[in-house]
């Protein structure tokens, strides 16, 4: 494989997380057109708006950066971030070291050389009845190694039994078209991933969780990863449909602000995606995306 033949691979790779953003946007301004009831039904339906964002790189290098996507204040979406990026330039000693520590990365030391490209999304949402979510999926390339990442993860203030079977049904499904295997290994990983530590609790109900994923068959690989994207549209939107016009309480918020409390701690303590975008540099704004607009810690 040439350099420029992973040129090629990594502008295709980019332009799915940017075509996977716009499907997502559209989904999710169409729940805000169609919801009439509730508390913020006489609100303006909500729109994304977009902000180019850069890394830092040094002294006038162009190191890359992304468009964040977001949405604040809408019927449905409290706040949601759909961000995308593309970064590139070379590896700190920090973010070298964190990425060696789960694989070995051939050539890393003597050339450190990164190349990265993803989609990341966090959705807080105004009703406590209708669950939180999180999903990203990225590809990431060093002169040595290319590898894909990414997954989907559903935060509900309050279980229910059917919504968690759904959603895993729907991931499963895009697992299974890909390798039966793959399902129950990166539900487990979620599982394990997804724990606030500190508190030994689930961040939520799961979904799953990849990273490393590099079979040798790239083309396989990227296939697999544009079906973990799709399979979060088809696995949150009708479980949003669900619950649009579902009564809640003041108790029902209070409880919904404490979850978005454990849920910041999560991702400013553990998320590797937060480590390393401000190890790498990127727009702190953009990176930071994913915390609640509103949360409590009783």
């Amino acid at each position: 494989m040439t350099q420029n033949d992973f040129d090629e691979r990594k502008a295709r790779a980019s332009a799915w997380f940017a075509e996977l953003r716009d499907m997502i946007c559209a989904a999710f301004e169409r729940l805000e057109d169609e919801q009439d009831w509730g508390p913020y039904a006489d609100l303006p339906a909500g729109r994304f708006e977009r902000k180019e964002t850069r890394r830092a790189g040094e002294g006038e290098e162009d190191a890359g950066g992304g468009v964040m996507s977001v949405m604040r204040g809408g019927r449905v979406f409290e706040k949601v971030g759909v961000n995308i990026s593309t970064v590139y330039g070379t590896l700190g000693a920090q973010a070298s070291r964190s990425l060696s520590a789960r694989k070995e990365i051939p050539g890393l030391i003597e050339d450190p050389r990164f190349w990265a490209s993803g989609i990341s999304l966090v959705a807080h949402m105004r009703s406590p009845k209708t669950p939180a979510v999180h999903m990203n999926t990225r590809m990431f390339w060093t002169p040595g190694a290319w590898w894909f990442g990414g997954g989907s993860d559903l935060n509900p203030m309050v279980e229910v039994a059917e919504d968690t079977a759904f959603f895993h049904e729907v991931l499963k499904g895009a697992c299974d078209r890909h390798d039966p295997d793959y399902y129950p290994r990166y539900k487990a990983w979620a599982d394990d991933y997804f724990m606030i530590r500190h508190w030994n609790e689930a961040r939520g109900v799961g979904g799953i969780f990849y990273d490393d994923h590099c079979t040798g068959d790239w083309e396989a690989d990227f296939a697999f990863t544009r079906d973990v994207g799709r399979a979060f549209i088809d696995a949150f939107v009708p479980l949003t449909e669900k619950h649009l016009k579902e009564p809640w309480t003041e108790a029902d918020r209070e409880w919904q602000l404490v979850k978005r409390g454990r849920y910041a701690e999560f991702n400013l303590v553990y998320d590797r995606g937060t480590q390393f975008g401000l190890q790498t540099g990127h727009n702190p704004e953009a990176v930071l995306m994913s915390l609640p607009p509103i949360a409590k810690w009783p």
